[in-house]
């Protein structure tokens, strides 16, 4: 599915969390595409990073600030003066959610509202705005092995799931109570979405407690991989599947309002694999360099089996995944051994962006 690259040329976009692993991604995307774009951000959350070794900040405007500074997300907003934002800030780990709830609740609902409420009070150039939550925040009761669909009810047993949930609800309110007009003014009023993604993985994922993130550790420090819960089956996909799925999502909200509700952006079926085998690919194409066993200890209880049914984004958007898993797993090792000798990290990633033809 390749992106209009017409639509994207010039126009106004704004991207919070444009330093995270998949922000920078987009960013880098935006960029080729000929976008004005700006990004709002606390601070680059890894080091290394994809957003400094494809030096993503270089061709963008930059503002600096936590979501969770309402005043300064609407100065952000005003400042830009954005048609489009795609809002990927957050708080995204499921473990960390475990040590710091209070944080994760901020950052995740109280990040989301603040974005929405300056796009509400002070972007009145705004048309199309796609908040990205996740594919855990749906209730998954212990034992389901459904594939989730938009209408699934919402839950989470655990303060990030919860959290996801939550933005979503938030979502929905602001849609109904503010975005279906503009205080009566009779201008267009913003056509918010959300987007469902998880298990997102590609080149340049230092991310703590994130299997690509420990498996590149484990290779740098000639250690085992400690797989935690090696059975749980996930839908990966990579990182530019999902992209293509929120880039395609705002151009459809331009031309459509009634595209402003939830979405699933999802691998098939064939790609839902269980952690083990996805660790026992990264082995292979590492040449041996990864070993991998489970972990000992006790983990904090998960849910042993995760699935999206994205047959909505299929229909509708003509969204389509970039690549199958295994291609994404050896994109990955292949971006990291381009790292390791030293490569340009971002003629590396734009020549991996072209060649899945999104």
């Amino acid at each position: 599915m390749r992106i209009d690259r017409d639509f994207w040329t010039g126009r106004r976009v704004l991207v919070t969390g444009h330093t995270g692993f998949k922000g920078a991604w987009l960013c880098l995307w935006l960029q080729s595409l000929g976008s004005e774009l700006t990004g709002l951000s606390a601070g680059v959350p890894t080091s290394p990073s994809m957003y400094e070794l494809a030096n993503v900040g270089a061709q963008m405007r930059e503002l600096s600030a936590d979501v969770r500074a309402g005043a300064a997300v609407a100065d952000a907003v005003r400042a830009c003066d954005p048609e489009i934002v795609l809002h990927l800030a957050a708080q995204p780990m499921v473990r960390r959610s475990l040590r710091e709830p209070a944080a994760t609740y901020e950052v995740n609902v109280g990040g989301t509202i603040n974005v929405l409420e300056a796009i509400r009070s002070h972007g009145p150039s705004v048309r199309a705005v796609v908040v990205v939550t996740s594919d855990k925040c749906y209730a998954n009761p212990p034992g389901s092995r459904r594939r989730f669909v938009e209408s699934d009810p919402l839950g989470g047993a655990d303060p990030y799931s919860s959290s996801k949930a939550c933005a979503e609800l938030v979502c929905a309110a602001y849609r109904s109570s503010f975005f279906s007009s503009r205080a009566g003014d009779g201008a267009e009023a913003p056509r918010l979405a959300t987007a469902r993604a998880g298990n997102v993985i590609g080149g340049g994922d230092w991310g703590e407690d994130r299997l690509i993130g420990d498996a590149l550790r484990a290779v740098e420090a000639r250690e085992p991989l400690r797989v935690r819960n090696p059975a749980a089956v996930r839908p990966w996909q990579h990182v530019l599947s999902p992209l293509a799925g929120y880039l395609r999502l705002a151009e459809r909200l331009w031309e459509d309002a009634g595209a402003a509700h939830g979405w699933n952006f999802g691998p098939s079926a064939d790609d839902e694999r269980d952690v083990a085998w996805v660790a026992d690919r990264l082995s292979e194409l590492w040449g041996g360099a990864l070993r991998w066993q489970a972990r000992e200890a006790d983990e904090p209880p998960e849910a042993g089996h995760l699935a999206l049914d994205s047959g909505a984004a299929e229909r509708e958007l003509g969204w389509s995944p970039a690549c199958v898993l295994a291609t994404a797993l050896a994109l990955i090792v292949e971006w990291h051994e381009a790292h390791r000798a030293g490569a340009d990290m971002r003629a590396v990633s734009l020549a991996q962006l072209e060649s899945l033809g999104v």
